[in-house]
């Protein structure tokens, strides 16, 4: 029995207004340091604690090659007394924060594909973090939408929107005709940015994906999901701990102080060099093996989408796919604007940089991350 036929027909993409550049993130985190070590100099004077380090944006775009990132909040990131964001509580009866900006990036992939809400049969939210455990995020964006069906919330950390792909994929094949996808990410609420060695890594955003048969109606662009790959092997080097469990660690009586430092060990933490020598084989080799299982050589690839969480690993994982030394056109990159954004970062690449691409041209999406967890999904354009 042949399977369905499945396509991308459109992508979107909300962008916050406020960015953050690494100077104005090197000024806030530098002033933590000097009110830290002030604050502390008597410790420090007799070796009990060691002095905070201070950052600088050389140190900051070598190590990734950031230089920018947009953020839901402005003001909390740079208060050098909070250093995190400002997000109000918001009352049940209003639309979540991850939900709003999942709702605009699907605006925008519907407009974009001419759809209305009667025209998806689904909603799948893939992201790294979800807001609360229930009611799934992915139902409030599809009541938002008046979208009728069902909807369910995903997380493979930054892997979500190719293993989202994936499942939206397996439930287009089993009867569903077109899924709404959607990786909204305000990663800068789980980012420790008092953390020197990752105080710069993330950026907020939302994307959104339409997959649907491809025997649909025509809306205009579309991209044939050639194949899809999953790979998952578990690790500790990408580590987040809060969660639901965390109020229970706390001692009888013990209170959180006014910067709630007793959970900021449970919030994102890497050993970023282990990350690097482990993930690069990892999912160069994926998508090379991926690429050969279909038939297809390097040198066919037009483009590789990859997600973006650091330039020189970006870099090593095209050059173990082509085999050479890839350029910025093979595989484009969004770091310096965006930084990374977890799920959302393939998707951004294949937004901004699939319109010169022909019919027939092949490329690949892939997100890879925190599990470790990898997704490769081979795309060919056909409209």
């Amino acid at each position: 029995m042949t399977a369905v036929a499945v396509r991308i027909s459109a992508t979107g993409l909300y962008t916050p207004p406020q960015s953050v550049s690494n100077a104005e993130l090197v000024t806030a985190f530098n002033d933590y340091v000097a009110l830290f070590n002030a604050e502390n100099a008597k410790a420090i004077e007799d070796g009990a604690i060691e002095p905070l380090q201070p950052s600088s944006t050389e140190f900051i775009e070598k190590a990734s090659g950031i230089k920018s990132r947009y953020v839901v909040d402005k003001k909390g990131v740079l208060d050098p007394r909070r250093m995190a964001p400002m997000i109000a509580a918001r009352a049940d009866g209003e639309i979540s924060v991850l939900a709003e900006i999942a709702v605009a990036a699907a605006k925008d992939a519907m407009k974009k594909a001419d759809l209305q809400p009667a025209d998806i049969d689904g909603v799948i939210c893939a992201a790294s973090n979800m807001q609360r455990a229930y009611p799934a995020m992915a139902v409030e964006v599809q009541a938002a939408l008046g979208i009728e069906g069902f909807a369910f919330d995903m997380n493979v950390a930054c892997a979500s929107a190719a293993f989202g792909i994936e499942t939206a994929l397996g439930l287009i094949r089993a009867g569903s005709k077109r899924i709404l996808m959607v990786n909204p990410e305000i990663c800068t609420a789980h980012l420790n940015f008092r953390n020197r060695d990752c105080h710069f890594i993330f950026g907020d955003v939302a994307t959104a994906v339409i997959v649907e048969r491809a025997d649909a109606a025509p809306t205009g662009e579309a991209w044939e999901i050639v194949s899809t790959r999953l790979k998952t092997v578990f690790s500790n080097n990408i580590r987040n701990n809060f969660g639901f469990m965390n109020h229970c660690e706390r001692e009888t009586g013990a209170a959180p102080d006014a910067q709630n430092t007793w959970n900021t060990d449970k919030l994102f933490v890497q050993q970023g060099r282990k990350v690097f020598k482990d993930v690069v084989p990892m999912v160069g080799d994926m998508i090379a093996a991926h690429l050969v299982d279909n038939g297809f050589a390097a040198g066919e690839v037009k483009r590789l989408w990859l997600h973006q969480a650091n330039l020189s690993m970006n870099e090593l994982i095209a050059k173990r796919v082509y085999g050479r030394e890839a350029t910025r056109a093979e595989a484009p990159n969004i770091l310096d604007e965006y930084a990374n954004t977890s799920s959302a970062g393939s998707i951004i690449a294949f937004h901004k940089h699939r319109a010169d691409l022909s019919v027939g041209d092949v490329g690949v999406i892939s997100g890879f991350g925190a599990g470790y967890s990898a997704g490769s999904v081979i795309v060919r354009r056909i409209a």
